[in-house]
């Protein structure tokens, strides 16, 4: 790899390597306490954050690395500077970028005329690093990938999109259920059916969370507003009415399947407090995996060769 933006850009072999090192990453984390002594990242945030500056800040720390924060009052980036001019600056600093911003094209500019690895911390319409982490989750809980389902309900947002990519490469089935005027992406579903056609899998499209949750190993929600989107909050409470994960949809899923969540969660709109905080809820377990699995991103990407 020489950038990390979408799932749907990476192999499936090479995202088992991603993950079986996530794994290693984990289980003995000294072992790589030196890994990338000297390196250094540029974390340019655009959007605020808690889990993805504190677990890519600590990560680059815990391999022997430097990471910079640079919120939006410290980058010029749409306040008069291209961002190709942003690119070709930082990559005369540092060993890589990680990119937390609204507009997908900003990460696609930095890894076109940049010289380092950019890493998609997120955007409007991708979020892989979550689905990396969220897929490390899932294997440790049921040992393996291949032959399960997750279910996604609620808004066709980033979270779907890259999910939805995490899946048909990993060899799961997806679902997503939707209300009307809020469904995925059109020309990332037609992608990610390609790769789910390669991997024998199904990605199915409704409207009817009961029926995207049916024999889910995973049920997966996010929330309704997204950042950037406040004033819209109201309407989509409206529109989403009848989509909250509580226990009639964790109902329909496998006997021995689990709850999932980006966070922050917003319990009694998407999701249920019994649920959240329930006995399947394992939210904690993913946002705890956002370090090993960024972790290992950053050992591929920057790390030395051999």
């Amino acid at each position: 790899m020489d950038h990390f933006l979408s799932l749907h850009d990476v192999d499936a072999d090479a995202l088992t390597r991603l993950l079986d090192l996530a794994d290693q990453l984990k289980r003995a984390p000294r072992t790589f306490a030196r890994a990338l002594e000297g390196k250094s990242l540029a974390m340019i945030f655009l959007k605020a954050s808690t889990r993805t500056r504190v677990s890519f800040e600590v990560g680059m720390w815990q391999l022997g690395g430097t990471a910079l924060f640079l919120s939006s009052r410290d980058v010029q980036l749409h306040r008069g500077e291209p961002v190709s001019d942003t690119a070709k600056v930082l990559s005369r600093y540092v060993d890589g970028i990680m990119a937390r911003v609204f507009a997908h094209q900003d990460v696609l500019d930095l890894a076109r005329f940049g010289t380092v690895p950019v890493i998609n911390g997120l955007t409007d319409l991708l979020h892989p690093c979550q689905a990396l982490a969220d897929l490390q989750t899932i294997r440790e809980r049921f040992g393996r990938l291949r032959g399960l389902k997750l279910a996604y309900i609620g808004d066709g947002n980033n979270m779907a999109h890259s999910l939805m990519f995490a899946c048909a490469k990993a060899g799961m089935d997806f679902a997503c259920a939707a209300p009307e005027g809020y469904t995925m992406d059109r020309q990332l579903v037609a992608d990610a059916r390609q790769d789910a056609a390669r991997a024998g899998t199904q990605i199915l499209e409704t409207s009817d969370p009961l029926e995207a949750a049916e024999g889910a190993h995973v049920v997966y929600t996010d929330v309704w507003a997204s950042m950037g989107q406040e004033e819209e909050a109201e309407a989509r409470r409206k529109a989403f009415v009848g989509f909250e994960v509580d226990d009639r949809v964790m109902a329909r899923a496998a006997g021995d399947g689990v709850f999932m969540h980006c966070l922050p969660a917003h319990r009694g709109e998407e999701v249920s407090a019994a649920v959240c905080d329930g006995e399947r809820s394992i939210i904690f377990d993913q946002a705890e995996n956002r370090l090993h699995a960024q972790k290992a991103v950053l050992v591929t990407l920057l790390g030395d060769p051999g």
